[in-house]
């Protein structure tokens, strides 16, 4: 059997939660109130003596840079810049979508470069040349993890 106010087990005939000191005959409207929990007008909340601030939850500063970077695990913004002369320069290899994280779409350049003898290059060359004027027009504007590349 549980205790209905605190949810602990207790022994059968037991008439108080040795926890909550809730009466178990009666209902749990006449259980006594657990007194492990506080709340002041500051702000403050203590739950088991433990003390939390609300203030210090509410008043976090959550700009749109700090949270892509916080949310991807710190991850670093990838220059547009430089993902677009890659993709121009070098997209028959697919260097611009490793850089960018896209390791799908580069594995498949850099195996149709690689496995026609560079006859498929002029493919992939084509297909980077175009990925990489789009990367510098704003249109491609996220790296594989989803952060927005930096200007």
């Amino acid at each position: 059997m549980f205790c209905k106010q605190c949810g602990k087990p207790i022994d059968d005939g037991q008439e108080l939660c040795e926890d909550c000191k809730a009466n178990l005959n009666q209902g749990a409207n006449n259980a006594q109130p657990n007194n492990n929990f506080q709340n002041n007008t500051q702000g403050n909340v203590n739950y088991n003596n433990q003390n939390f601030n609300n203030q210090n939850f509410n008043n976090q500063n959550y700009n749109n840079q700090n949270y892509n970077q916080n949310f991807n695990g710190g991850a670093q913004q990838k220059s547009k810049l430089a993902a677009g002369l890659l993709g121009i320069f070098l997209g028959s290899f697919g260097v611009h979508n490793f850089y960018l994280g896209y390791i799908g779409k580069a594995v498949a350049q850099l195996l149709i470069t690689l496995l026609t003898c560079g006859f498929g290059a002029m493919i992939s060359s084509i297909w980077g040349l175009i990925e990489g004027i789009l990367i510098l027009t704003g249109s491609i504007n996220v790296d594989g993890k989803g952060v927005p590349l930096k200007d």
